[in-house]
């Protein structure tokens, strides 16, 4: 329903505590919604073009495993193996390493990436290893990533698959697979909402 319909249909209370709610958030977060990059029929088509991808450049399913970066780099990952698995008809490995206090998208400041306690599920040794993550910023999360992957073994090769690409890297760290790569001024933030986690499904490009 349109503001302007709201208001004819509902009182002028509801309307005004409607606004105040919206700019309460705005405020708390201190982002503003500049555009919207992906719906989530664009992130799906996006995901089955990158599973493709994948396959391609890797000849198969063959000693494939995917792990996705915590947070929103484990539901992509997850939902990457699932497509390989039903275009290959074989199982792909998936597992998770979790990275706190620092995520490239959120903050340029603080400490560094640290890398939890965590079991990726299976082996990674001589294995081709897809590192899944939502945004590549700096690469300062990624290298923190792949430097735990080397602490579980030895892989035959790593590979970094991201939805988007925003640019402003600080280390030599590139993609193997992009989803999009988009265009952002430091002000700007990319915020991938994902059901799993949000209970929404979209891209969104915030400025603060």
């Amino acid at each position: 329903m349109l503001d302007s319909e709201r208001l004819a249909t509902g009182s002028r209370a509801d309307y005004h505590a409607m606004l105040m709610t919206r700019d309460n958030a705005v405020q708390k977060t201190g982002l503003r919604e500049k555009s919207q990059l992906m719906s989530a029929s664009e992130i799906e088509r996006t995901l089955v073009q990158l599973a493709h991808e994948i396959l391609e450049k890797n000849d198969g399913a063959d000693r494939l495993g995917l792990v996705g970066v915590r947070r929103r780099g484990v539901p992509l990952a997850q939902r990457l193996g699932k497509l390989i698995s039903r275009i290959e008809d074989a199982k792909v490995p998936v597992g998770t390493l979790d990275i706190t206090f620092y995520r490239d998208d959120l903050s340029t400041l603080g400490p560094k990436p640290v890398v939890q306690e965590s079991e990726i599920g299976f082996s990674i040794q001589d294995q081709n290893i897809i590192l899944v993550d939502d945004v590549l910023f700096t690469g300062r999360t990624v290298r923190a990533a792949m430097d735990a992957l080397f602490s579980h073994g030895r892989p035959r090769q790593v590979q970094l698959c991201v939805l988007i690409d925003r640019g402003h890297r600080e280390l030599p760290i590139e993609a193997a697979f992009v989803g999009r790569n988009v265009q952002t001024t430091m002000n700007e933030v990319i915020e991938v909402k994902l059901t799993e986690i949000d209970n929404a499904e979209k891209v969104l490009l915030m400025e603060k």
